[in-house]
């Protein structure tokens, strides 16, 4: 088979399509023909030698992929070969076959092609995990998402909405605010040119859930932006990772900070996640009240150019490697 490579750490041409050795299911696993996989920030961080797959994790990047069981390994059941699905991987997708757990797949929603499924396993389990799981989000309740215009921040404005919350969100630009607001988001904020905390008050006593991309430049005034029993679910550190924390002003909300990746997690963990996205977020996507947000899709073997592209902070949504068309 062929899949990319990361030849050494640097920028995004040291990714390259080569050939490797085809893998094999062991027990609980399936082999999936890939069709498709999508471009994560973790990826990117991957290239650049700064965030290591996890022990007995494949090399090669690609955190979700969409395709075809070509084989069952040992005490698998439940799936057949020719089954189209989508995964969640440790990595490994951006190849032309992956071996899974068979806790980690997901059937195809009902709304949504094989090539764009590839975007909707990594962010749908991260959200749902961290929001929904960890946070509570509930009907009625003010949620705010950072980095509106991203991956993750598509599929959280949708996932508020369908769950009755009404959604504020942060992006950079006029026209990225706009597209957020096409998926549904209430509340726009420019955070180039307006303070969070203080757009929040003018509309609310604060937000019950953040969902936080940023961590350490962010910290202060997420707490600030919380309202009494408020929850910050943090998912990322592109602003730091060491910020002082007011544990005063925490305990004076009687809130909550909790962070948590989604990689480097237990297969059964990861099992249980899936397991709850399956039956509780799926029938979203089967309905279409929310669906994947992707701006461009790549040929795999120009990975490269697919980084660039997420890197140049233009990207609206997710990338797409098709694999096979």
């Amino acid at each position: 088979m062929y899949a990319i490579t990361i030849r050494e750490p640097g920028e995004p041409d040291v990714l390259e399509w080569t050939e490797q050795p085809d893998p094999e299911p062991g027990e609980g696993e399936v082999l999936l023909d890939v069709v498709a996989s999508a471009v994560n920030r973790a990826d990117l961080l991957q290239r650049r030698g700064l965030y290591p797959p996890p022990p007995g994790a494949s090399e090669v990047p690609g955190l979700e992929c969409s395709g075809t069981i070509a084989a069952l390994g040992p005490g698998v059941t439940g799936w057949q070969v020719g089954d189209e699905v989508c995964a969640l991987l440790a990595g490994g997708g951006y190849a032309e076959r992956v071996t899974v757990p068979a806790g980690q797949l997901l059937p195809l929603p009902a709304e949504v092609d094989l090539i764009t499924s590839a975007a909707l396993p990594e962010v749908a389990c991260t959200v749902w995990s961290n929001v929904v799981q960890t946070a509570g989000l509930t009907h009625g309740e003010l949620f705010l998402v950072h980095g509106g215009g991203s991956g993750i921040g598509t599929h959280a404005i949708q996932v508020g909405k369908a769950l009755g919350a009404t959604v504020a969100v942060t992006a950079g630009s006029a026209s990225r605010l706009e597209l957020c607001g096409q998926l549904g988001a209430d509340i726009l904020i420019n955070y180039r040119e307006q303070d969070f905390v203080e757009e929040l008050k003018q509309h609310t006593d604060g937000a019950n859930v953040i969902l936080d991309i940023m961590g350490a430049s962010y910290l202060d005034k997420n707490i600030s932006a919380l309202a009494t029993g408020g929850r910050l679910a943090i998912i990322g550190m592109q602003g730091g990772a060491k910020a002082e924390l007011n544990i005063g002003k925490l305990l004076g909300k009687r809130a909550s900070v909790s962070a948590a990746g989604l990689r480097g997690r237990p297969v059964d963990d990861k099992v249980r996640i899936v397991a709850d996205v399956r039956e509780r977020l799926w029938p979203m996507l089967d309905n279409g009240s929310v669906l994947p947000v992707v701006d461009q899709v790549v040929p795999a073997a120009e990975a490269a150019a697919a980084h660039r592209a997420l890197e140049g902070g233009e990207i609206f949504g997710k990338v797409v490697l098709a694999v096979k068309s």
